[in-house]
């Protein structure tokens, strides 16, 4: 590639995950010379990672279901998903040789469960096609003429495109490439880029020592969450959560995860209620508690009586009184409903995904910005989020597909 003068149907995708690999795809079916530039030693880390305990490629929801998980953003996420769905997720893997199952959870997963076959597939055919790969190369924003910056292992590097697709990840995982160094850039170039926060993270609680010596790593399953909306209405959810150092994490607490953090922002905290015996209806609970000790402790009147052992039983003695504990009508209610006080979410180096980005006002329908034309974004650097089960690399896709044909149509013109 030239460093001096852009080729007039050249493009540069900027980051190697699944959202810069798609646009690439796309760019080069069109014909277009591609570049794809990667800070680490190789593209696709972060999408590796997420698959090595199963790749969840995407989730077999229906629309538009599917769409809602996306919140605020659904309207603009569903015209993403309209060119490219988790079916049509589905059927592009196929054609690596990829089958797919649908998991009891409603989640896909390739049959062998791995990533490192889909990603090795994709880069050897677009390696075929004539993209052209070039790794270690952090992108640093641009020069004074234009020019993408890059810091490679031989020094500065200026390269100039007639387009060029930014999908540098949100600011979870900055070991893997995604650190968010890129917000500072755009906004100097005049592009609306809401601050990071952390998503499908856990939260802060103030546990007593002994609890959090006692019981940190420990699984609630299953038990059925409470919480109320911004709006006041109350909502539930049944799922797996687990006891941390720090407060609470897990699927469950991953999936409200922007209700919570939203709650935090507004009031300082967010108030969770636990039933953690979700089946056991309130009046037979009360009766049973009621029922005489006869000498037994009380840990062990809960396992008799109500089934509560380890750190179910050990978080009403967090939340209750001394006195309270011997009140089995106190007792029942708590176990049905009990209270927890999120302080603040873990911090988004933690995360599993990130929230806020590229403001989508800030680009048009094709991702394109609207104050510096010929630059594209895509993938988690935007401002949408999602919870896990495979809503996340959907859209990661999508969006990579709809700025790689955005480029396409740019070009053309």
């Amino acid at each position: 590639m030239s460093p001096s003068s852009p080729a007039l149907h050249s493009v540069a995708i900027v980051g190697g995950g699944p959202a810069g690999l798609m646009a690439a795809e796309v760019a080069r079916a069109a014909g277009l010379e591609v570049d794809l530039f990667e800070a680490k030693g190789s593209v696709g880390r972060k999408f590796l990672i997420a698959g090595k305990g199963g790749l969840n490629l995407t989730h077999g929801e229906d629309r538009p279901g599917f769409d809602a998980r996306y919140g605020a953003r659904a309207p603009e996420v569903a015209a993403w998903l309209d060119d490219f769905d988790g079916a049509a997720l589905r059927a592009w893997a196929a054609g690596f040789g990829i089958d797919t199952y649908v998991g009891t959870s409603g989640r896909v997963f390739p049959m062998d469960r791995k990533a490192a076959p889909l990603l090795r597939g994709w880069v050897r055919r677009l390696r075929d096609q004539g993209v052209r790969f070039h790794v270690q190369h952090r992108w640093t924003g641009w020069n004074e003429d234009g020019s993408l910056r890059f810091e490679t292992p031989d020094g500065a590097r200026a390269v100039h495109v007639a387009a060029t697709v930014l999908a540098l990840g949100g600011g979870s995982w900055p070991e893997l490439g995604s650190d968010g160094a890129w917000v500072p850039w755009l906004r100097d170039a005049g592009i609306q880029v809401a601050a990071l926060q952390p998503s499908n993270c856990g939260f802060d609680i103030d546990w007593t020592a002994h609890f959090r010596d006692r019981h940190a790593g420990a699984p609630l399953k299953p038990v059925v969450a409470h919480w109320q909306e911004l709006d006041g209405q109350w909502q539930s959810l049944q799922g797996e959560c687990v006891v941390s150092a720090h407060g609470i994490e897990g699927s469950l607490v991953y999936a409200l995860s922007a209700t919570l953090r939203e709650l935090i922002e507004r009031d300082g905290l967010a108030r969770l209620e636990l039933d953690l015996v979700p089946g056991r209806e309130l009046d037979r609970l009360q009766a049973d508690l009621a029922q005489p000790r006869r000498g037994r402790s009380l840990s062990e009147h809960l396992r008799r009586q109500a089934g509560v052992t380890g750190a179910k039983a050990a978080l009403l003695y967090e939340v209750l009184a001394r006195p309270q504990l011997e009140e089995p009508g106190r007792l029942a209610a708590t176990l049905k409903r009990l209270p927890l006080v999120l302080r603040r979410p873990r911090p988004i180096e933690e995360a599993i995904s990130s929230a806020g980005g590229v403001r989508l006002e800030a680009l048009d329908d094709t991702l394109m910005s609207r104050t510096r034309p010929g630059v594209f974004c895509a993938g988690e650097m935007l401002d949408w989020e999602a919870p896990t089960g495979g809503y996340l690399l959907t859209a990661c896709f999508a969006s990579g597909l709809r700025a790689g044909r955005g480029a396409v149509a740019l070009l053309r013109r």
